[in-house]
């Protein structure tokens, strides 16, 4: 039979995907693309923003489309979030949340043999433990991804994440390096850690993100990288430790949210614009050519044009590398969603125009600044014919020309000159 995934939103949640992909091949599933005929269609869905929500309806609808006789499995944060919105979209023959990752493949057996829909979403416990998962190899990726972290506890006043995750939990150091160990064997050069909440790593179990930090830089790997994290929860001993390993990644994607005080009062944030401008200067005193990286969200409730103008003089002012700009949404079941004075999506719409191309300047900036250096690069995809893309260790971009396939190599590289959302390179 024939199995086919189709992933929405974070890196846990493909990491979690790529759980399932070899849960279902080790099955005797055939593993295919998602835009082809298959038995059985998995859609792990995302409900950060209402758009998610919208887009895993469709697929899932989509996918019954396209093979009327194939069963559709929907599971993930939206069915976790909104049981009762997820069990309305009748295409869906299995509809399961975030606690049911290993049960996905019996249940799928199940329902292929009894054809019966199956609903079956457990709430979140306060005992909850972190899920044993390990991957022992990613599809068509040259870079690992470890899931280190689940859960957010910081119920920030927009945010529906701490519903569909549940409380902190984290992957106990000796399985953490164990799954490292193993993707070093089998030949990855560089490890991604990845969480809901990553910089709690630990917090419940008496551990901190530097501790799994020096547990995968020990392994021997070339590369270790962090994913998204909370800036106030960063210490500078933090920091001092992750400068000390030659082979972590100066790359931080410190999330923002907003460089105006007040609206970030109003999000539940718990850190200020100079709390947070102080944290990205210790960084860059730790490291020599470090980039930072961020979410900035536009439009929030009660977000005044003065509040915004804040906001994009404080992006323009910590110079960031590269910046997700979006618009908020109401998600219902949050704080926010009651909140007055909600912004028109007309007006978010022009300050997200302004504060995108205040974000393409700082953007162009930093890689100007890279010009010059030579870096060592991992590629990982051919782009076209002997054009090569492959990243830094500060995750500056790069395409360069190879006569040879160099996918999975790490080439030194000068930089040569900017493009337009990258550098172009020569391989020394």
């Amino acid at each position: 039979m024939r199995a086919a995934f189709f992933t929405l939103g974070c890196k846990v949640n493909q990491y979690e995907t790529s759980i399932m992909e070899q849960q279902f091949s080790a099955a005797g599933f055939d593993i295919v693309n998602c835009d082809e005929s298959a038995d059985v269609y998995i859609v792990n869905s995302c409900t950060v923003t209402a758009s998610g929500d919208k887009k895993t309806r469709q697929m899932t609808r989509r996918f019954k489309r396209q093979n009327p006789s194939a069963l559709i499995a929907m599971t993930g944060c939206y069915p976790q979030a909104f049981p009762e919105q997820a069990a309305e979209v009748l295409e869906a023959d299995i509809i399961t949340g975030n606690g049911e990752r290993s049960a996905l493949l019996p249940l799928v057996l199940t329902a292929l043999h009894e054809k019966e829909r199956i609903i079956c979403v457990k709430p979140h416990t306060a005992a909850e433990p972190f899920e044993p998962m390990r991957v022992d190899k990613f599809l068509d990726r040259t870079r690992a991804f470890i899931k280190i972290e689940d859960g957010c506890d910081r119920y920030c006043a927009y945010c529906i994440i701490p519903t569909a995750r549940g409380r902190v939990r984290s992957k106990p150091l000796s399985d953490l390096r164990d799954e490292a160990a193993h993707l070093v064997s089998v030949g990855y050069r560089e490890i991604v850690l990845t969480g809901i909440n990553l910089s709690s790593y630990g917090k419940e179990i008496g551990l901190r993100l530097s501790d799994a930090v020096k547990a995968v830089c020990e392994t021997g790997v070339e590369r270790v990288r962090l994913g998204s994290l909370e800036p106030e929860l960063l210490t500078e001993e933090d920091v001092q430790l992750f400068a000390s390993y030659k082979n972590f990644c100066p790359q931080f994607h410190l999330s923002l949210q907003s460089g105006c005080d007040e609206t970030l009062k109003r999000m539940r944030r718990r850190y200020d614009s100079s709390e947070y401008k102080k944290i990205v200067e210790m960084i860059h005193c730790n490291f020599e050519n470090a980039s930072v990286t961020t979410d900035v969200m536009v439009g929030f409730a009660g977000e005044t044009d003065e509040e915004f103008e804040q906001s994009l003089c404080f992006v323009e002012e910590i110079g960031f590398a590269k910046t997700h700009v979006f618009a908020y949404s109401i998600r219902p079941g949050t704080k926010a969603a009651a909140f007055p004075n909600q912004i028109e999506n007309r007006i978010k719409d022009e300050r997200v125009q302004k504060m995108i191309a205040a974000s393409d300047k700082t953007r162009m900036q930093f890689l100007s600044e890279q010009v010059g250096r030579t870096e060592p690069v991992l590629f990982e995809t051919e782009i076209e014919k002997d054009i090569f893309e492959g990243y830094t260790m500060n995750y500056t971009p790069v395409h360069a020309h190879s006569d040879s396939n160099i996918c999975g190599e790490i080439k030194n590289v000068l930089l040569c000159q900017t493009a337009e959302d990258w550098c172009e390179g020569k391989l020394i």
